[in-house]
């Protein structure tokens, strides 16, 4: 056929993450650190509550911004834990996962034309999107400086784009494990609120913060932020699909329409199941906080034994080390070579960005016992190698 598909469309490649998962995937015994999921079980008391809606025939379409008992639980748990305050009538939407959020809420405030302000390495979806919406990514590079966005280069990024219609912020972040402290928080806000932007402030890891709490920057510019968070990370809740935004009842009826035209609404069992985890699972949610933590440290004090650089990640479940020099700033190579030689399967840094090259990201969300031997495996690798 003659007829050509989408431009956009046809400048991705796929996720970069998924395609080198599949790459390795015929390794045997293979310890897999590439995929950003909990190895934690959804917990109990969260899968009864959508047996419950099941057998109460709560199997019809949910309203489109989704269950309002829902939404109501969400806006307590906002509240509660981060001081914002959300209507759940009308600031509310909840989507399938964070992914769907970030998709709806770019497509329904950008034009093509406007650009995207994006701290780079970063997780690939925001980049993605900003393409498909017609847009441009404008990249600051945070390599240099804690892989966290400083107030600075951001007041420098707006200055020389003027064309700027959002800022995307993802804390704890996704690939570094890197998150900002209230005081960083404010000051990126104090520079935002001097444009005609948006923010788009991805706190899927909120509750994945080690030390200290996580300040989310709608507290300090709620007109301009458009808040996302879901149940994945936090609950163990991957496969249920459940995110949410949280926004201005302005902004959220113009991504309301973009999120009908993409899924109508989310599914029901799995929105009334979420909203249990919200209301109840603070309990369940430390206990897989504190798993992770006992995890990334033993990790941090093998992998730097061992002679790799790397920043101490202060949330969500990863870590970004260089890799060895022996392999200049090929990535793409190092991680083929740890997987098919070593039998550990991490995510080469290029996959999150131009400033993640010659990194790579591992997702300590696996069992003690991988983590354990995953650590061994790459310890004896870097032996191996520094001995030839």
């Amino acid at each position: 056929m003659s007829r050509e598909t989408n431009r956009f469309v046809k400048q991705l490649k796929g996720s970069p993450i998924r395609n080198f998962d599949a790459a390795i995937s015929d390794v045997k015994d293979l310890i897999r650190f590439t995929m950003g999921e909990p190895d934690f079980d959804t917990p109990d008391f969260i899968k009864a509550a959508a047996m419950e809606a099941l057998n109460q025939n709560q199997t019809h379409y949910a309203p489109s911004a989704g269950v309002l008992e829902t939404r109501k639980e969400i806006a307590k748990f906002m509240e509660r834990k981060y001081g914002l305050h959300y209507n759940a009538d009308t600031d509310i939407i909840l989507t399938v996962g964070a992914t769907e959020a970030i998709t709806a809420t770019m497509f329904a405030l950008m034009n093509p034309g406007d650009k995207v302000i994006i701290q780079s390495p970063a997780f690939p979806q925001y980049e993605y999107v900003t393409l498909l919406a017609g847009g441009e990514s404008v990249k600051i590079d945070t390599s240099e400086t804690g892989f966290l966005i400083t107030p600075e280069d951001l007041k420098a990024a707006l200055d020389a784009n003027p064309e700027t219609k959002m800022i995307v912020l993802t804390y704890p972040n996704n690939p570094t494990g890197a998150t900002y402290t209230k005081e960083e928080v404010e000051a990126l806000a104090e520079v935002i609120k001097k444009y005609d932007v948006f923010v788009l402030s991805d706190e899927i890891y909120s509750e994945l913060t080690y030390d200290g709490s996580h300040t989310s920057i709608a507290k300090y510019i709620p007109e301009q932020s458009i808040v996302i968070n879901g149940t994945s990370k936090s609950y163990a809740m991957t496969g249920w699909r459940v995110g949410f935004v949280a926004a201005q009842s302005d902004l959220i009826r113009e991504i309301l329409k973009y999120h009908q035209s993409l899924v109508t609404c989310g599914s029901t069992p799995a929105q009334t199941a979420a909203g249990v985890a919200f209301r109840d699972g603070d309990e369940a949610t430390a206990t897989m906080k504190a798993a992770y933590l006992k995890r990334r440290d033993i990790l941090l004090e093998g992998l730097t034994a061992a002679g790799l650089k790397m920043n101490n990640p202060d949330g969500a479940f990863y870590l970004f080390p260089r890799i060895p020099e022996q392999y200049g700033n090929d990535d793409w190579n190092f991680c083929i070579d740890l997987a098919r030689k070593a039998g550990v399967g991490v995510i080469p840094g290029s996959a999150f960005g131009e400033s993640g090259v010659g990194y790579f990201r591992m997702s300590y969300a696996a069992s003690d016992e991988n983590v354990i031997e995953g650590c061994r495996r790459i310890v004896a690798f870097l032996e191996e190698l520094n001995a030839k």
